[in-house]
């Protein structure tokens, strides 16, 4: 059998308009993010009551993205990497593979979306074409 590693953590910034959370959840080497909007900016409390409330019902992304030490490996001097990586570690937001993530999720929901709408799209076209035969066989019929 072999082992599960699950890490997850939650970080806070500010967007520019609101304040945002986002989830990032490594299991096995896989990252699921989800997004959650809080709007005025929380406190340490009220952070703490939502992760209490909400965080099993979270609705992390189906699309996973490779994370780990052997994904993603830069090339080069490994002393700059270290520099570059300290210098992230400063940066408020969320990391980039999670940006990715969410913006591939955000895709996928706008495909499913464009499907229905053209399924829906397709179905009121049916039905008036149908009551339209309709009318004409009962003028046909001279009622």
């Amino acid at each position: 059998m072999r082992k599960s590693e699950v890490s997850s953590t939650l970080t806070v910034y500010h967007d520019g308009q609101f304040w945002v959370g986002v989830v990032e959840c490594v299991e096995n080497d896989m990252l699921r993010v989800s997004r959650v909007v809080f709007g005025a900016e929380p406190s340490n409390e009220e952070v703490y009551a939502w992760v209490l409330a909400h965080w099993t019902r979270l609705n992390l992304s189906a699309v996973t993205e490779p994370v780990g030490a052997h994904f993603g490996r830069l090339p080069g001097n490994p002393k700059r990497r270290a520099r570059e990586a300290a210098k992230a570690m400063h940066t408020h937001g969320p990391s980039t593979a999670s940006q990715l993530a969410l913006a591939r999720e955000r895709e996928r929901v706008k495909d499913e979306l464009r499907g229905e709408r053209a399924a829906r799209r397709q179905d009121e076209a049916r039905s008036r074409w149908e009551v339209r035969r309709e009318k004409k066989r009962r003028k046909h019929r001279g009622k």
